[in-house]
């Protein structure tokens, strides 16, 4: 059974982080539904929200890689409703 999630991500350099977090979201591109990025130029930080749909997990296994990230921030809301998709 799978669930949904949203993956908040707080990349505090992007420059330096941006394109190893992408290399890793492209691995799980099966189970993102929706991307969702903010660039906060000034501050040199961007926010970016991922809502995902599968097992958990598929769901902690991306979250864990996004997380070891350096200069990264993640936390993960699940839904507790299992669903079918």
């Amino acid at each position: 059974m799978k669930r949904v999630a949203i993956i908040g991500a707080i990349l505090e350099n992007p420059k330096n982080s941006y394109n190893k977090f992408n290399d890793i979201v492209k691995d799980y591109q099966s189970i993102i539904r929706g991307r969702m990025g903010l660039p906060f130029k000034e501050s040199k930080i961007s926010v970016i929200s991922l809502t995902v749909v599968g097992t958990l997990d598929e769901i902690n296994s991306l979250t864990g890689k996004l997380g070891n990230l350096e200069n990264i921030s993640v936390k993960t809301s699940i839904s507790k409703k299992e669903i079918c998709d």
